[in-house]
């Protein structure tokens, strides 16, 4: 007698969705590589004087000009970003990889440098930067608006990625259909396609100032760290680290739990659209 097919055990998960059991190890050491660096911040922390530097006015300054500053550049991109994405997602014309392989650079650029390229591009010394100066009366280096340029410069990337993968990856047959019924381009945009790419558009809006909030590198190199006016979160934790590792420490455990707050706060909308 051949014996029948065997019967999973009730209750138990299809082998096709089953997680290999030699990456569990794996994901939990991943896990703890990420956790270990916030338990060494935890444990170094002076809690005792935690709410004395937390009230201090340089803590509180760069905490209002980093939220200010990331709000900035989060509107600046995706006010740039989406009508970036959507020429890269539905116009297809000469160039488009160049262009592509421009709007993704940042992310891989180290920030120094693209700090450096602000510089030469914008700084008093350039051709741009000395127009803006004589002409308009505009400084943009060591400001505040500096800060959000350098920001929106290295946040761009993950909003138009983001919005872009959408885009290519969304049903074009409810657009042609209400393009058949007469809606006009302005239509289709507002009603069907924005719709669509609404938890996208969120998801990248949310990384994007998740970004500009750690901005660092390109932030010191096109504005310095003046107290008030362009020094943020990271500026202000690197100064504190020379001087004073505890404010260094409690400066880190701000800005950690900042961001911590908002992303869980949107996890749900960001993790759906990714």
């Amino acid at each position: 007698m051949t014996p029948g097919p065997t019967r999973p055990h009730p209750g138990a998960e299809p082998a096709a969705g089953r997680v290999p059991r030699a990456l569990v190890p794996l994901a939990g050491l991943a896990v703890a590589f990420l956790v270990l660096p916030l338990v060494g911040l935890l444990q170094r922390a002076p809690w005792s004087d935690l709410g004395t530097v937390a009230r201090s006015p340089e803590v509180g300054d760069a905490l209002r000009l980093s939220l200010a500053t990331a709000l900035a550049s989060t509107a600046v991109v995706v006010t740039l970003g989406v009508p970036l994405a959507w020429v890269l997602a539905r116009s297809p014309f000469p160039g488009r990889r160049l262009v592509r392989a421009l709007v993704t650079l940042p992310m891989v650029l180290p920030p120094v440098v693209g700090g450096a390229a602000l510089l030469f591009a914008l700084g008093r010394n350039s051709p741009l930067g000395r127009w803006l100066d004589g002409t308009l009366g505009i400084t943009l280096p060591f400001s505040t608006a500096g800060v959000v340029i350098a920001q929106s410069f290295v946040a761009l990337p993950f909003l138009v990625v983001t919005v872009e993968g959408a885009l290519r990856a969304g049903d074009r047959g409810l657009e042609e259909a209400a393009t058949t019924l007469g809606a006009g381009r302005w239509t289709v945009l507002r009603r069907v396609t924005l719709p669509q790419v609404g938890p996208s558009l969120v998801a990248g809006a949310v990384l994007a100032w998740a970004r500009a909030l750690g901005e660092f590198g390109a932030t010191i190199t096109f504005n310095g760290s003046l107290q008030g006016r362009t020094q943020t979160m990271p500026l202000a934790v690197y100064q504190a680290l020379q001087r004073d590792q505890g404010a260094a420490i409690v400066l880190s455990l701000v800005l950690v739990a900042v961001s911590l707050l908002v992303l869980v706060a949107l996890r749900d909308r960001w993790t759906r659209a990714l």
